[in-house]
């Protein structure tokens, strides 16, 4: 299986290089997308030798994942994990995403953190846990932890599933248009890494724009 890693990134000139060299133990090719990034994480991911591409102007997380997933199909990846570029994700995990997709016929092979809650933010584990009963709810199907960034997806979902979000509904999104296709969704205990640093999520601006994507998604289905 060739395989990449995919990490949207933004203003993480604190951690990005140090993750790259860890995410290299274990997968040799790695894409950052840098969106709009105000200090030097475009320039020290370039100093890694990994692909760089930049947006000039901060887009949303949404829209740095869908240039990240077109470098993937251009270059005819099998499969791409997507990482926080934070070091919220443990990179010495990426084996059992590996492990999970060689032994699984998963297309979608999804992070839980709520298994290991010791030191989630109360407000990230309540929002976390409401949208992941509603959308579980939308797909038939319980996905512990639907807004986990740290998730593998396999090339013929991305071929197959047009992603128009901007920023984080996108992990949402995601996962309601491959269930709509019949791709098989599949969830694997992980461990968070919180640093104290804040978040690039905004609880209730966020929150607000997963309710308006489920709006639509539900008119969009009756139509």
């Amino acid at each position: 299986m060739r395989l990449c890693v995919l990490l949207p990134a933004f203003n993480e000139e604190s951690t990005i290089r140090g993750l790259i060299k860890e995410i290299r133990l274990f997968v040799k090719d790695v894409i950052v997308v840098d969106d709009g990034s105000l200090d030097s994480t475009a320039k020290l991911a370039n100093e890694e030798k990994v692909h760089v591409i930049s947006h000039k102007e901060r887009a949303g997380k949404g829209v740095a994942l869908r240039s990240g997933f077109e470098y993937v199909l251009k270059n005819n990846f099998d499969a791409v994990i997507t990482m926080d570029g934070d070091f919220q994700h443990d990179p010495s995990e990426l084996c059992k995403f590996i492990r999970c997709a060689e032994a699984s016929s998963g297309d979608i092979i999804i992070g839980n953190r709520m298994a290991e809650k010791k030191g989630m933010p109360l407000m990230r584990r309540l929002t976390n846990k409401t949208m992941s009963l509603i959308l579980s709810a939308l797909i038939k199907q319980h996905i512990p932890d639907t807004q986990c960034g740290f998730r593998l997806i396999r090339k013929n979902v991305l071929q197959n599933v047009s992603l128009t979000s901007m920023n984080f509904e996108i992990e949402s999104e995601i996962l309601l248009k491959a269930a709509q296709k019949k791709f098989k969704i599949e969830s694997i205990p992980i461990n968070t890494i919180y640093l104290g640093r804040k978040s690039h999520i905004n609880p209730f601006l966020d929150t607000l724009r997963f309710m308006k994507f489920l709006m639509k998604m539900t008119i969009e289905t009756l139509l």
